[in-house]
């Protein structure tokens, strides 16, 4: 076993991963700071930015719903549906659980 291998199964060589994985955090983060402090904010890219956080829920959840079956996307339906008409994101994740629950009871 050489020198390097014993290092990184060390617990010096866990600290040295996460000390990287914290690195490169950082690193994106600060990317994208820096990168849209450059960049115009058009009208454009401001509707494209307000609807980010629902594209990157819904492409998360969307393929373990379809996986599921029609309960899953009748639940995820059901919080879409109240979360676009109060605007309440906590509003919607009960809708949606509740639905499921109410689902998986009656069958």
């Amino acid at each position: 076993m050489s020198a390097w291998s014993t290092f990184i199964a060390s617990p010096w060589g866990a600290a040295l991963a996460i000390a990287a994985m914290a690195l490169i955090t950082f690193l994106c983060r600060i990317s994208g700071v820096l990168l849209m402090s450059r960049l115009r904010i058009t009208p454009r890219i401001e509707r494209g930015l307000r609807a980010l956080p629902g594209s990157i829920i819904l492409a998360t959840i969307l393929p373990t719903a379809l996986d599921s079956g029609w309960p899953a996307l009748t639940a995820l339906g059901a919080a879409v549906a109240v979360m676009a008409t109060t605007r309440i994101d906590v509003l919607g994740l009960a809708a949606g659980l509740g639905t499921l629950a109410v689902i998986r009871a009656l069958l």
